[in-house]
């Protein structure tokens, strides 16, 4: 499994993560042989937020409740979770009155006495910098959160927070996939006129900024086609893209998932695929594209079958 840092930290973390939002309705067993699986492949850093579950906390608690962790098994393992999405609405409240209560009880859901990263989830339009702030100031000097970041978020909504904020944001938690690149396909068909593609939708180039700021991006929903429209792999929908991920997976004998996340990992940025799968097997498939040595052709003959341009 390769590493990447987290932000400018001195923190090198896999590249690979699982996330935990469909932990819901497992059984204890079901959520240990996960994470079993998921250890065995490098994958030691675990993604939760307070919305995921059938109540507020409800995955955080089946982890929690399931693992029953030892303070030394805590130690070896890295958990983010995210808070400032309110469902009952929905909207966004990143007051700090909310992220203090948010993050005690993510605390308390987790059986933990630290959150390594807390993201901000989703941008809320009301935000006031100066709350968040001494939120962050108040969780950091207690000891209860490690590290922050921010998820969705465009340039300048980042730049808004850091005129406030102290913390360095180490991530930013953003949808890619091969079929869902806006943040890579815009530089790529920069200045073309009449192409969709070229129009910049996420605030100015996210994905370079991040580079530049020393932000970790984080892609959520690394296999879906879209906005929660189901999977590519495998789908009638993308003929010409799956042949050439069947083709790669037998060149490199893996399973096609893996050349699914070697398109994300490969991608100098240094990012890490958050993977969203209950099955073991997917989660080790997954794994394996970590470090697959793409090249260059073979990464833009990926990003033409999905159906981008390349000038």
């Amino acid at each position: 499994m390769r590493t990447v840092p987290l932000g400018p930290l001195p923190l090198r973390v896999p590249n690979v993560v699982l996330g935990l939002m469909r932990i819901n309705d497992l059984a204890d067993g079901a959520v240990r042989g996960l994470i079993g699986a998921a250890r065995d492949a490098g994958i030691d850093f675990f993604d939760h937020a307070d919305v995921y579950g059938s109540e507020l906390h409800g995955c955080e608690r089946r982890f929690a409740e399931a693992m029953q962790l030892t303070p030394a098994e805590r130690a070896e393992i890295t958990l983010q979770t995210k808070a400032g999405i309110v469902p009952a609405g929905p909207y966004f409240d990143f007051s700090y009155e909310h992220l203090i209560a948010s993050v005690e009880e993510s605390l308390r859901a987790l059986q933990t006495d630290y959150i390594d990263i807390l993201l901000l989830h989703r941008p809320d339009a009301l935000v006031e910098p100066d709350e968040v702030a001494r939120a962050f100031d108040e969780l950091e000097s207690a000891g209860k959160v490690r590290a922050f970041g921010v998820s969705n978020q465009t340039p300048r909504q980042i730049d808004l927070l850091k005129k406030s904020v102290t913390q360095p944001i180490v991530a930013n938690q953003l949808q890619l996939s091969i079929t869902h690149a806006p943040i890579v396909a815009q530089g790529i068909a920069a200045n073309m006129a009449d192409l969709d593609q070229s129009v910049t939708s996420d605030g100015g180039g996210i994905l370079d900024y991040c580079r530049l700021h020393d932000i970790t991006v984080q892609a959520w929903s690394p296999f879906q086609a879209g906005f929660f429209t189901g999977v590519f792999l495998g789908s009638d929908d993308y003929p010409e893209l799956n042949e050439v991920i069947d083709r790669l997976a037998k060149a490199y004998d893996v399973a096609p998932i893996a050349i699914a996340t070697a398109w994300i990992t490969r991608h100098p940025a240094r990012m890490q695929v958050v993977l969203g799968t209950t099955t073991p097997e997917r989660v080790v498939g997954s794994a394996a594209g970590s470090d697959l040595p793409l090249t260059r052709a073979e990464w833009y003959e990926l990003f033409r079958a999905a159906g981008y341009r390349v000038p």
